[in-house]
């Protein structure tokens, strides 16, 4: 007996009637070998975790501009932290473990550097086109291993897609991790931020804070358990009423405070200085561009949702092929890259 055949049992054992089968039909763009020991969303989330796209979060914002203490957040450890209450919940919900893991590791995988402040800058250049959920598919289904992508399943790269709080993912799984994301992100900024001194706890709204809790490690905890007690072994994953109301105080709170009004905005300025004059000269310099024919050449094999997605926005061939490469950056790497460019050097006799 394969092992996948006792992991298909059991699934039929445990899963809720309303989670995902990791033994749907694949539906991969490609064919793919057949794995004895791993369910196809384990084999996923691996693929992802050993991407170099993965790899280079580590160095990208999450909060604050390449900072120097050893204990804020960047783009990687959030990812980890959003898996690790998405994989609470899919236990807890009887959801499939693996699926959840894999569209919670992916999901941020085409952030920019600078976090939302160099999202902002590209999208401002672009019309409006580059947003980073669509980014992350991107890097999946095409820039990942030489422009093969990563050749996941389809209901992964649709919660990649659709983790944003303006979407909708076709997965129980799915809602988990858009979830999972904002509960991770609200409840850690603080904890940046307090810990930046830029918050105190007193300044936290507290009618929200007597219904979700005192600290992160509280809040999330209550905003977890209120998701299991409203949603086990329904067709459906949602806080209850109050605590979506507390919980989009909150984060609102976060908007207006922190996310709008940067306390190092100069920093965020700069910021946006250097992705955009990277973005310009980069659309002026095709040339500069590291395998920029086939990487066009991937744009006229796209698949017609992309095609239209493009084409929404006005946006030229050329300006989502600079969009990738500065997306890829890390913040270092942009800094470094932005001084070798517009910065000149110590001239030596």
């Amino acid at each position: 007996m394969n092992y996948t055949d006792i992991l298909k049992e059991q699934e039929k054992q445990f899963l809720s009637p309303f989670a995902t089968s990791s033994f749907i039909a694949e539906d991969r763009a490609r064919e793919d070998d057949y794995c004895t020991l791993r369910t196809q969303f384990a084999r996923d989330k691996d693929r992802i975790i050993h991407s170099k796209a993965f790899r280079r979060l580590k160095h990208k914002t999450q909060v604050f501009i390449s900072p120097k203490g050893d204990h804020y957040r960047t783009r990687l450890t959030h990812t980890i932290e959003v898996a690790q209450i998405a994989r609470s919940l899919a236990r807890a919900l009887r959801l499939n473990e693996d699926l959840t893991e894999a569209i919670a590791l992916g999901h941020d995988l085409g952030h920019t550097p600078f976090g939302h402040c160099g999202e902002n800058a590209l999208a401002d250049l672009t019309n409006g086109y580059f947003q980073h959920n669509h980014q992350s598919l991107r890097v999946v289904e095409v820039l990942e291993r030489n422009f093969k992508g990563l050749n996941l399943t389809g209901v992964v790269r649709d919660g990649i897609l659709n983790h944003r709080t303006s979407t909708t993912p076709a997965t129980l799984e799915g809602k988990v991790v858009l979830l999972s994301d904002k509960i991770a992100y609200i409840n850690h900024d603080i904890d940046d931020c307090i810990r930046a001194g830029f918050l105190s706890e007193a300044d936290l709204p507290k009618r929200e804070i007597k219904t979700l809790g005192k600290s992160g490690t509280e809040r999330i905890n209550n905003m977890v358990l209120d998701i299991v007690k409203n949603s086990y072994m329904k067709n459906f994953v949602e806080p209850t009423a109050e605590f979506k109301a507390a919980t989009d105080k909150l984060r609102g709170f976060m908007f207006n405070r922190i996310y709008l009004n940067p306390p190092n905005k100069s920093d965020e300025q700069k910021a946006a200085h250097i992705v955009k004059s990277l973005y310009e000269y980069y659309i002026q310099n095709l040339d500069k561009l590291p395998k920029y024919k086939q990487h066009l050449e991937t744009l006229q094999n796209s698949k017609p949702e992309f095609k239209a997605f493009v084409s929404e926005f006005k946006v030229a061939p050329e300006q989502v092929v600079v969009c990738d490469y500065i997306s890829g950056f890390t913040d270092e790497f942009a800094i470094e890259y932005y001084k070798r460019l517009f910065v000149p050097s110590r001239f030596n006799m």
